[in-house]
């Protein structure tokens, strides 16, 4: 039986330095491949205030047309990541080795129904709450396996998003 692997947090500002270091780096060498791409920090640490794993997110949007490239371009300098989720809008990719963080990419085509990281990212930063809700979510789950987290993380968002959370 193999081991999970389990989630721990700390504060997003011990980690800002190298994630907007890592950031700038990887912005410029995708726009230098894809430069009618549009390129985002959206994760955790970019949220003041957040509690996060200490891994940089970045959102890559692009339109419809230029998916399918995109999806081969970035093929080429990540690793594929989660395979199963992938839509005809969506792709993720990571790099967990060659970076000074762990690094994940999400590829979303322009205003599809999975272009919804800027979005989630906004509301965090205007609204002190959620940041608080979510920390409050991010404790229920240290030392847990990464698993249970994200499948409650999932539900977190989704709530947040429909303006259903409480």
């Amino acid at each position: 039986m193999t081991e999970q692997e389990v989630v721990t947090f700390k504060p997003s500002e011990e980690f800002v330095f190298v994630a907007n270091k890592v950031f700038t780096e990887q912005k410029e060498k995708i726009l230098e491949l894809l430069p009618f791409a549009e390129v985002y920090h959206i994760g955790g640490t970019v949220i003041p205030g957040l509690i996060t794993k200490g891994d940089l997110d970045i959102n890559v949007r692009i339109t419809e047309k230029d998916f399918n490239s995109a999806v081969e371009v970035l093929k080429q300098m990540y690793e594929i990541n989660q395979l199963h989720n992938w839509t005809n809008t969506y792709a993720s990719f990571k790099d967990d080795t060659n970076l000074e963080i762990d690094f994940g990419a999400q590829l979303t085509v322009i205003d599809s129904p999975d272009d919804y990281f800027l979005e989630q990212r906004d509301m965090l930063l205007k609204n002190p709450e959620l940041i608080k809700k979510l920390n409050l979510l991010k404790l229920k789950y240290e030392g847990k396996p990464m698993d249970e987290y994200r499948n409650e993380k999932n539900k977190f968002f989704e709530k947040m998003m429909t303006k259903n959370l409480q």
